[in-house]
Formats: structure tokens, C-alpha cells, sequence
């Protein structure tokens, strides 16, 4: 059994991840250290940046759609180009991605520094018998790398949506200072705009190349991309175009708003051009006075910003760094050392460790612009082998090569892009030549000395990857197979289900497929951290793995139904559950939930996004097994989308167990007897629909939950209605169904129909005055 991996990435994730990892040095310390270079014309050196990154980001988006595999550039420049032009790529991707969040790191920390000066540290180094006086500035930088490299290690979830969140965020505070700062911009500012010169000029557009590094960060995820065809290739563009016009619009602000020699001499330019126009604002607002610091706020706010972009953009680039060397270790290319997987963390641990100590180093030896000329360095460099890479594929007659996007323009949009990153790389100072170089040299000398006789493959350059690719292929093609048109339940299993629990899920999913005729999918998702890429954890089958095939297998001989094992890894799993119900059709997916506390809800639940968002009908099981089920009790509550549901499942699965079925509805103790009445016969009508004996109680009484608890001592199962939780409403007032949930200690089924509405916050209220 293979395990697949989950695709649940969409267009908007991939723009927030690709513009998450560019909006950050590129407008917050960039612009001033460029302007000493190239004057009012650094404007232009943005804009031609962007122009340079886009052979690169095509080929990516292209090499993306026709091997949406994990790994993005490397893997395409190993597969394309060999082992020894992909050990060159990941070793210089690798230290550009750790020079880029060293940049974010130190950089970041100047904005603190704007409005509280940091003190310097004193370390003492007892093997130097010294004192070292480290800047403040680069201390705390040190610090916060510290804290990020601990993040890393113990496999602290990162979510898209919070990508999102900080990318929204962002744009709203950056849109927000440009409305109010361009009607203050001073055309004088721009006298002498090409005064420095072409030489000036392409030296800046070298130093912000690192500023759009991240478009392609997000070909690193490309088999976790959902519809990469149409995703892939337009999340690249969508952000690239619209980071570079905002790039291009905030440098036009600044260089507008500030004069030449206070922008250039500037570490935080973002703050320093708000203080410089708002610092001294105040405003009347009523029953404050006149008094309010508006300008003070303005700073606060961009410094925010700041901060939010530069260490999410540090604390990426630690993430992502850290896949390099572990996918180096993995195809052999590197130590093996660096593929270890930490036993408790599930994080790669020697390859964070390595990376946070480079990164440590880098803040506390470097200056910001020769880590950013450096890094950008790199960048071309790796660009440069992108294009040389699609090259490779396009030449080549390889029939699995089918990419769903194709790049406009080919060869000469590649062509142009070697070409241009060669001539930018010549116009660097020595010390980046010279690095850009000796990262080449420092490649190939490793894979001759090191890696060359632990493989045995080359790139489809040399025309030898194609039986390997091929076989991609056709794995592809087999998940295209078509389904039988039957009743499926997904049975989704967390790696913390127990045997016990496994086991009730299939046997309670067995009668109603046996029943309506259909199959069972049991699937069990493995979650890993984002540390970990998925094919990594894909690749490997540990002892748990084996042991869930062997029982399952065991298991599916005596249920005399169709079962299918599966199992899927992913960053996610709620997601992943939810995208894989979509995809094979399922109508009912049957989980286990565990009893949550009402505290619980206020962070939020898996459950409630499930319901939320699943595409079909829903049920959770809580509680123990049940065992020679004789009775079947569904709490009813006149819904019209949940009561036929749960009418039908029980009727479903007690024809098969020979058991039989009991409707309870509570009322108050005072309720008039026309409701009596309306519930007798909205029994009965739910009786005629049975095909097997009904029984049907109606509760009275004050106390309706404790009432029906009692009530549902004598029953083997019961079957109550649920609905998505409101967190702040259900904090205060919990539902009914978790209450008699909590209240009983027979298995409970919560049965939530696709139909169902989702209420208001108001629901929570209504149902407590209507059932209590």
C-alpha cells in the first residue's frame, strides 16, 4: 500500500504564500541601501527586478504543472540538468534562502530599534578570556532566530489561512500609506534621476533581485497545489505582478517623500518616511480632546507591518531552507546525517539545527547589504539553472512530459533569462562573483568527491530519467480511474484512532453499506509537520503503517462488504479529508470525534470545519464500541434535513443487526397538548418510512436533558442531531447534543446532513429557550 499525498492548496493559498515570501526586505529594508546605488532611478531598478524573475517564474510555473511533485526548483534542476547541476542548485538555493531570512532577521530589528533604542549585549567568551560587545540591534536579531530555529524544531503548525491573514494585513497597512502619502510627494526629489548612471542602476537591480525570491518559493509545495495546471501558473504571475506595481508605487512614495541623502542613509526607510510625514499629526476626537498622536500611531502601525512581514519572512525561509539539505541527504547527494527525522518532533532536525546556526552566524558577522547582494547572487544563479532545465525537458522526446501550462515565447524567454542573469552577475562586485563561482566549483568538487558513486542516474539531459519519470506517469493516470457509481462512506482515520476505535468506525459503517449497497473507503491520514516535506514522509512506511494494513486487511475478510485502505499525508488533515470526500464522490463521511470541552470551542474544532465545508453528509461517533445492539434511540427535533437523515441510517443499520428503533422528543413539563399531538404523528409519519419496529417516547419535563439522558439508559446506540459550533455563543450556551452527549455513556452518533443551514449566533439561544 503506498501512501498518497494531498493536494489542498488553492489559487489564493498559492498567491499568499508566493507574496507572503516576497513583501518583506524587498519595501522594508531594501529601498534606502538601493538608493545610495542608483538615486531617484531605483524605482526603475524594482521594476527591472521583476522583469528578470519572469523566465525563471514561467519555466517554474511550466516544470511545476508537469512534475507537481515537492522539492520545486532543485528537484526540476536534478531531473533536468543531473545530480551534479542539482546539488549546485540546492546548496546555492539552500544559503540564499538562509542569507534571505538573515536579512529579514537583522533588518527587521532595526525597526524596533526606531522607536526604542536597543542597548548593546556584552558576552563574555571564557575560551578568549574577553568580553565581545555584540549591537543591539544584531543581538536581538540573534534572539529571535533562536526563538524561530525552536519553532521550527518542535514542528509548530503553520497554517495557509494565517499566511493569508498576514498577507491581507499587510496590504491593507501598505495600500494605506501610499493613499495617504503620495499626495505629499515632492517632484524635486526626482532631479538628477539617472545621475548614477546604468552602473548604478543594475547594481540595485542586483541587490532587490532577493526581493522577489519568493515567487517561486511556492514550486516547493508543488504536489500539495490543488489544480496545479491553472493554480500554479497563475499564482506566480498574480503575485509577481501585483508585488512588483506595489514595490514600484511604495519606492516611488518614499523616494517622493524623502530627500535622496535621508533615504539613503536610512536602515527602516518605511518608519522613517512615516515619521518624517505623520510624526507630528494629532487629531480631535470627541471626548478625548485634541491631542490624539495619529502620527505616533501611523508608526506604530507600519513598524507592525514590519515586523509581521520580516519575521513570518525569517521564520519561512528557516522552514524552507531546512527541506534543502534533507532532500540533498535523501537523493544522496549530501550527508546522510541531515535526512534524520527527530523521533518525537517528526522535524528534520539536523538540517534545522544547521541552518538556524548559518543563519545566527550570518546576523551576527554580516551587513545588510552585502547579505542581500549575496543572496541575490545566488538567486540569479539558481534562476539561471531553471531556465537551462526547462531547456533540457523541452529537448528532449519524453512522452510523459506533459505539462498543463506551457511557457510563451520558448526558447527565447529562457534564452533571456541566462543570458540577463549572466550579465547581472558580471555586474556585481567581486565578492558576489566570486561567491556566485565558488558555489559552482564547490558543487561540482562535492558531487565528484562525494556523490558520484552513491548514484547511479542522470537528467534528462543525457536522455537516462526516463523510465523513472515515466512510471510517474502512469501512477498519475491510475487515480484517473473511474468509480463505480454506489453508496460510499469514508471512513477517516487520525493517526491517535485506536484499534478499538478503528474497528467500531468499520463495523458501524459495514450495516449501512451492506444494506443500501456500496463500499467502504477507509482511509488513514497522516499529518506531518510543515518541516517535513510530504513526499519525504510519503516515501517511508513505518511499523504503525504495516500494522494498520495488516488489521485492516484482517478485519475487511469477516464484513462481507466492499472495503478499500488507503492512506494519505498532509500538512492538514481536516483539510485533507474534506478535498479527498470531494474528489471520490463520497456521501458520508464517518469519523471519530473526541469529547471536547467547551473551552475547546473557542479555538475552534476540526469537527466544525468539517461540517462546514464537507461535501456531503457527515457523521461522528463518540463514546465506546457498541456491542450486540438491540436498540437504537434517535433523539429527534423536527429538523428537515437531519431527522430523515438519521431515520434513514438507523433504519439502515438495525435491518441489518436485527435491532429496533426508538424516537424520543422532550418537551417542558407544561407544554400544550397540540404539541403532544403534532410530535405523535410527526413519529409516525417517521415510522412509515421504517422497515423495521419503532417505538416512540415524548419526554416531559423540566429538566429535558437529564430526562432524556435517563431515557437513554436502556438504549445500545443513540443518534442525536449536531450543527457547527458558534465559539463565542456555544462558549456561553453549549448545545443540546453535547450536553446529553456528555450526559450518557452509550455510544452517541452526531449526524449533521448537508443540508443543514448553518444559524446564526442567535441559534445557540433559540434552541435553549425552544428545547429547555
Amino acid at each position: 500500500m503506498t501512501k498518497d499525498l494531498e493536494r489542498d492548496l488553492g489559487l489564493l493559498a498559492v498567491i499568499a504564500i508566493s507574496m507572503g515570501a516576497m513583501i518583506g526586505s524587498g519595501i522594508f529594508i531594501l529601498p534606502g541601501i538601493a538608493m545610495a546605488e542608483a538615486g531617484p532611478a531605483v524605482i526603475l531598478a524594482f521594476v527591472i527586478a521583476a522583469i528578470l524573475v519572469v523566465p525563471a517564474a514561467l519555466s517554474i510555473a511550466e516544470l511545476g504543472t508537469a512534475m507537481p511533485e515537492a522539492g520545486g526548483d532543485y528537484v526540476f534542476i536534478e531531473r533536468g540538468l543531473g545530480p551534479s547541476f542539482g546539488t549546485i542548485a540546492g546548496l546555492g538555493t539552500w544559503l540564499m534562502l538562509m542569507l534571505k531570512g538573515s536579512l529579514a532577521l537583522y533588518g527587521g530589528m532595526f525597526y524596533i530599534n526606531f522607536i526604542y533604542q536597543l542597548p548593546t549585549w556584552d558576552l563574555a567568551v571564557p575560551i578568549l578570556e574577553a568580553t565581545v560587545a555584540i549591537p543591539g540591534v544584531r543581538a536581538l536579531g540573534i534572539t529571535f532566530a533562536i526563538v524561530l530555529i525552536a519553532v521550527n524544531l518542535i514542528g509548530v503548525k503553520q497554517t495557509g489561512g494565517l499566511q493569508l491573514i498576514m498577507v491581507i494585513v499587510m496590504l491593507i497597512i501598505l495600500s494605506g500609506f501610499v493613499a495617504a502619502s503620495i499626495i505629499q510627494v515632492e517632484g524635486a526629489n526626482f532631479e538628477g534621476f539617472f545621475d548614477e548612471g546604468i552602473d548604478g542602476i543594475l547594481t540595485a537591480t542586483a541587490l532587490v533581485l532577493v526581493s522577489y525570491a519568493g515567487v517561486t518559493k511556492v514550486a516547493a509545495v508543488a504536489e500539495e497545489i490543488e489544480n496545479p495546471g491553472r493554480n500554479l501558473p497563475l499564482g506566480l504571475l498574480g503575485s509577481l505582478i501585483a508585488t512588483s506595481f506595489l514595490y514600484a508605487l511604495l519606492v516611488f512614495v518614499l523616494v517622493g517623500v524623502m530627500e535622496g541623502g535621508e533615504l539613503a542613509d536610512t536602515e527602516e526607510p518605511m518608519a522613517e518616511a512615516t515619521s518624517l510625514l505623520f510624526g507630528h499629526v494629532t487629531m480631535a476626537v470627541p471626548g478625548l480632546g485634541s491631542g490624539v498622536p495619529v502620527g505616533f500611531l501611523a508608526v506604530v502601525t507600519i513598524i507592525f507591518a514590519a515586523l509581521l512581514a520580516l519575521v513570518s519572512t525569517a521564520n519561512a525561509g528557516i522552514l524552507t531552507a531546512s527541506r534543502y539539505p534533507l532532500a540533498l541527504s535523501r537523493d544522496k547527494l549530501f550527508l546522510e546525517k541531515f535526512e534524520y527525522i527527530h523521533p518525537r518532533f517528526n522535524t528534520p532536525s539536523v538540517a534545522i539545527l544547521t541552518t538556524g546556526a548559518v543563519i545566527v552566524f550570518i546576523v551576527a558577522t554580516q551587513e545588510v547589504d552585502e547579505i542581500a547582494k549575496m543572496a541575490g547572487a545566488f538567486q540569479i544563479l539558481v534562476y539561471i539553472l531553471v531556465c537551462g532545465a526547462l531547456i533540457a525537458f523541452r529537448e528532449r522526446d519524453l512522452e510523459w512530459y506533459d505539462p498543463d501550462f506551457d511557457t510563451p515565447g520558448y526558447p527565447w524567454v529562457q534564452l533571456f533569462g541566462i543570458v540577463s542573469g549572466v550579465f547581472i552577475i558580471s555586474q556585481m562586485e567581486l565578492r558576489e562573483i566570486v561567491g556566485s563561482i565558488g558555489i559552482v566549483i564547490i558543487g561540482f568538487v562535492w558531487f565528484k568527491l562525494y556523490a558520484q558513486d552513491r548514484i547511479d542516474r542522470e537528467g534528462v539531459a543525457k536522455g537516462l530519467a526516463r523510465r523513472e519519470a515515466g512510471r510517474q506517469f502512469v501512477s498519475d493516470t491510475e487515480e484517473q480511474l473511474e468509480r463505480d457509481d454506489t453508496y460510499e462512506i469514508l471512513v477517516p482515520l487520525r493517526q491517535d484512532v485506536t484499534r478499538e476505535q478503528e474497528d467500531a468506525l468499520i463495523q458501524l459503517a459495514a450495516p449501512i453499506v451492506r444494506q443500501r449497497g456500496g463500499r467502504i473507503r477507509v482511509v488513514r491520514f497522516d499529518e506531518v509537520p510543515d518541516q517535513v516535506p510530504l513526499d519525504r514522509a510519503a516515501s517511508e512506511l513505518s511499523e504503525a503503517d504495516v500494522e494498520f494494513e495488516e488489521r485492516t486487511d484482517e478485519l475487511i475478510r469477516y464484513l462481507e462488504v466492499p472495503v478499500e485502505v488507503g492512506e494519505i499525508v498532509s500538512h492538514n488533515t481536516r483539510h485533507a479529508v474534506v478535498n479527498f470526500a470531494e474528489r471520490t464522490g463520497a456521501d458520508l463521511v464517518l469519523a471519530r470525534q473526541q469529547a471536547t470541552s467547551r473551552l475547546g470551542t473557542l479555538f475552534g474544532r476540526d469537527t466544525d470545519w468539517i461540517m462546514e465545508h464537507a461535501p456531503c453528509d457527515v457523521v461522528f461517533v463518540q463514546g465506546e464500541r457498541a456491542t450486540d445492539v438491540d436498540e437504537i434511540a434517535v433523539v429527534t427535533d423536527r429538523s428537515p434535513f437531519n431527522d430523515p437523515l438519521k431515520v434513514e441510517l438507523a433504519d439502515a443499520m438495525a435491518s441489518v443487526l436485527g435491532a429496533r428503533l426508538r424516537f424520543l422528543f422532550a418537551v417542558s413539563e407544561d407544554a400544550p397538548e397540540e404539541l403532544v399531538e403534532t410530535i405523535e404523528e410527526y413519529h409516525d409519519e417517521l415510522d412509515d418510512l421504517c422497515t423495521v419496529p419503532v417505538d416512540s417516547t415524548i419526554v416531559r419535563s423540566t429538566d429535558e436533558v437529564g430526562e432524556l439522558s435517563r431515557e437513554l439508559e436502556s438504549s445500545d446506540l443513540v443518534m442525536l442531531s449536531t450543527v457547527t459550533h458558534r465559539r463565542l455563543p456555544d462558549l456561553v450556551v453549549e448545545q443540546r447534543s453535547d450536553r446529553i452527549a456528555a450526559a450518557i455513556e452509550q455510544p452517541v452518533l452526531l449526524v449533521h446532513s448537508k443540508k443543514t443551514r448553518r444559524g446564526s449566533f442567535l441559534r445557540p439561544i433559540l434552541d435553549r429557550v425552544l428545547f429547555d
